[in-house]
């Protein structure tokens, strides 16, 4: 089966899969309320830096295609939504593109359609780092996503068996690329012992994408007509693994992907540490139940919605969300403490904001 055939195979098999609440951990999180707020909503703002770029706020519509007729579609109505939003996009695997240059064009639109917005690149962390490089120039990209995704392939039917050499092809990446080189996982999470490993070759910036969103073991279940069903629960939960992170103090740059589908869970991410909240698999999922102009609606109340959570919080920026009180219970705090990772440095910040 070719790539594109199959990349088309995982969107139509993520549009079957059904929704996991509470999966990512973010249920398990309160932001503490703020009854007396003393500002105004003119004072608030979601204006965001994001890896040396400016976006209307800290959302990022994350990678979820690859190259092909149907991702092509994808990549055109997602440009379109990211340029009318002002928010950052990331394509998906490009991998497909550097092989068969007839492809590059379903990569190549989104850069034509948005040529002033961020856009964000993607390659596996196994592609030889030249080829990255055309992946980034191909879109003159504005940072380069780099995935791991080693359950996925375990259990794909045509997957990769061989994991050996990734953590130096990474660091050879990380020397040579011109752009902020971000490390992805896709949908089964980072861990702290990982991300130190990361750091100690030059990585300065994680996407966490955890186990919450879009299951990729899931998907090679239903291409591999239901077997392997055991596996779907593996992975970090978003949550866990954003705060494992955090608090090893190794990154510059966290993106926090992986279950998020509102303001209210990209404001948790942020007071959980993140920089911006990465959405996939439930923008792709309004794209093809209400059109282009249902997933700006979509996208333009999740902000509406952010801001009025920093409002209730009496926060007038996302860079301040870190100052907010969040408590962490449930399962995310029984991983955490046996972890060794303490929760009262977030539920008993000071009144900072």
């Amino acid at each position: 089966m070719s790539r594109i055939t199959r990349k088309d195979e995982h969107i139509l098999s993520a549009l079957k899969l059904e929704p996991q609440p509470q999966v990512s951990g973010f249920g398990d999180i309160t932001l503490v309320h703020n009854a007396l707020p003393e500002i105004s909503e003119n004072e608030v703002t979601l204006d965001t830096m994001l890896l040396g770029r400016q976006i209307s706020a800290p959302i990022v519509i994350n990678a979820i295609t690859g190259g092909g007729s149907v991702p092509a579609k994808i990549n055109e109505a997602f440009a379109i939504a990211a340029r009318e939003t002002g928010l950052a996009m990331a394509v998906g695997s490009q991998s497909v593109a550097l092989e068969r240059p007839e492809a590059e064009k379903s990569f190549r639109i989104v850069r034509k359609i948005n040529p002033g917005g961020m856009v964000l690149a993607n390659v596996g962390a196994n592609l030889r780092p030249e080829d990255a490089l055309r992946a980034v120039e191909m879109i003159n990209a504005d940072a380069l996503q780099v995935y791991l995704n080693v359950p996925q392939e375990a259990v794909m039917k045509d997957g990769d068996r061989d994991f050996r050499g990734w953590t130096a092809n990474i660091s050879r990446l990380v020397n040579i690329c011109p752009v902020p080189v971000i490390i992805k996982e896709v949908g089964f999470g980072i861990s702290r012992e990982v991300a130190r490993r990361l750091h100690d070759i030059g990585v300065e910036h994680f996407d966490v994408g955890g186990r919450g969103g879009t299951n990729f073991i899931s998907i090679e279940c239903i291409r591999n007509d239901g077997r392997q069903r055991a596996l779907e629960t593996w992975g970090i939960t978003t949550a866990a693994s954003l705060i494992e992170i955090e608090s090893s103090n190794l990154a510059t740059t966290i993106m926090a992907t992986g279950g998020l589908a509102s303001g209210l869970d990209a404001a948790k991410a942020l007071a959980l540490g993140a920089n911006a909240a990465g959405i996939a698999g439930a923008y792709l999922k309004t794209l093809f139940e209400s059109n282009t102009d249902g997933l700006i609606r979509r996208i333009e109340n999740m902000k509406a919605d952010l801001k009025k959570v920093l409002l209730m919080l009496g926060v007038k920026s996302p860079r301040e969300m870190n100052k907010v009180p969040a408590v962490i219970s449930g399962k995310t705090r029984e991983w955490l403490a046996e972890r060794g990772i303490e929760t009262r440095s977030f539920s008993c910040r000071p009144w900072s904001v």
